[in-house]
C-alpha cells in the first residue's frame, strides 16, 4: 500500500484530538504525489482544510496562492503542487480558540516516508517555522524569510500566511517588495 494510503488510514491522534477544544476526529489531509513542479512543507490543515479535505482551503489559502502567483486551478493540482505539512491532520483548538501546534508525532511517523514519495520538486516553499526547523534546524522565521537569496530560487522561507501575520507583513514591507516577485517569477519558471 502507498504511503499517501496509509496516512490517510492513520488515526494514531484519535484520542489527543478528541480531548481538544474542538473534539473532532482525524481526518488526515493528504495531497501530494510524485512528480509535482511545487513542494510546500507547512505547519498542519486548518479547520476549513480538515473539513474540505483541501489543503490552504482557507484565507490562509487565498494569501498563499496571491503570494505564489496562482489560481486555485492551478494550487490543487497534484501535478503542480505537493503539500507535505509536519502534521497530516488538523491539531485543534485550545481552550482559548488557538491553534494547537502540530503533533511531533505526525513528522515523526511519516514525514521522511511522504517526501520520499513526493521526490524532488524544482522549488521548496518553507511555511512557518516547525517546517523550517524541521529541513534547515533552529533558527528565526524573520530572519529566513529576510535572508531569501541565500536559498532561492530552490528553497523559499515564508512566514505562515494566516491573518495573525498580517502585523509582520506590515512591519516587514520588503517582503512584498522584493521577495514576493522573485517567488513569482520563481514560481512561474518552474509551472512553465
Amino acid at each position: 500500500m502507498p504511503v499517501t494510503d496509509d496516512i490517510a488510514a492513520c488515526r494514531h491522534c484519535a484520542d489527543r484530538f478528541a480531548a481538544t477544544a474542538s473534539g473532532h476526529r482525524p481526518r488526515p489531509v493528504v495531497w501530494f504525489r510524485p512528480g509535482a513542479r511545487i513542494l510546500i512543507a507547512s505547519q498542519a490543515p486548518g479547520m476549513r482544510a480538515h473539513l474540505s479535505g483541501k489543503p490552504f482551503d482557507d484565507p490562509s489559502g487565498v494569501r498563499l496562492r496571491d503570494w505564489m502567483g496562482v489560481d486555485g486551478d492551478t494550487f490543487w493540482d497534484r501535478d503542480n503542487v505537493a503539500v507535505v505539512p509536519m502534521g497530516f491532520c488538523f491539531p485543534g483548538y485550545d481552550a482559548k480558540g488557538g491553534d494547537i501546534p502540530p503533533p511531533k508525532v505526525c513528522a515523526a511517523k511519516w514525514r521522511i516516508a511522504a517526501l520520499d514519495h513526493a521526490g524532488d520538486p524544482p522549488v521548496t516553499l518553507l511555511i512557518g517555522g516547525y517546517a523550517q526547523d524541521w529541513h534547515l534546524g533552529r533558527g528565526r522565521v524573520t530572519d529566513r524569510v529576510r535572508d531569501w537569496r541565500a536559498l532561492a530560487p530552490r528553497t523559499w522561507c515564508l512566514p505562515h500566511p494566516s491573518w495573525r501575520n498580517t502585523a509582520w507583513l506590515k512591519k516587514h514591507p520588503w517582503f512584498e517588495a522584493e521577495t514576493l516577485p522573485a517567488l513569482r517569477a520563481a514560481i512561474a519558471d518552474t509551472l512553465a
